[in-house]
């Protein structure tokens, strides 16, 4: 935006708030499924968001660097099993994801269908 005078300032635009780590709709996936309960097993994980063991493991091994889910590694009966928590980062980073698409949502929803944003 700019004016005669030169350029304005403008409030950011709302996908500045987006985090790329975040925001990768299968780490958004998991992240989303893991703080709607105390820990969620890799097993259902992979089942809902329909991805490859392989793939699921890069994710939550992204999501586990950047510190925003743990993962606990153990037993049920004789089986291994491996669960992950999402962490209080995590619950942060989700929240202002979804406080980011829901201004976007609003910015739009403003603005109506076929509107001219100018």
């Amino acid at each position: 935006m700019s004016t005669e005078d030169g350029p304005r300032s403008a409030p950011a635009y709302p996908t500045n708030g987006l985090d790329d780590t975040v925001h990768q709709r299968h780490r958004l996936g998991i992240l989303t499924i893991a703080a709607e309960s105390e820990r969620v097993e890799v097993v259902y994980l992979r089942e809902a968001l329909e991805l490859t063991a392989g793939n699921l493991s890069r994710h939550l091994t992204v999501l586990e660097e950047a510190g925003l889910i743990q993962v606990e590694k153990g037993y049920h009966g004789r089986r291994p099993r491996t669960w992950i928590r999402i962490t209080r980062e995590g619950r942060r980073a989700l929240l202002a994801e979804i406080t980011a698409l829901r201004a976007l949502l609003t910015r739009h929803t403003a603005l109506g269908p076929g509107a001219d944003p100018a």
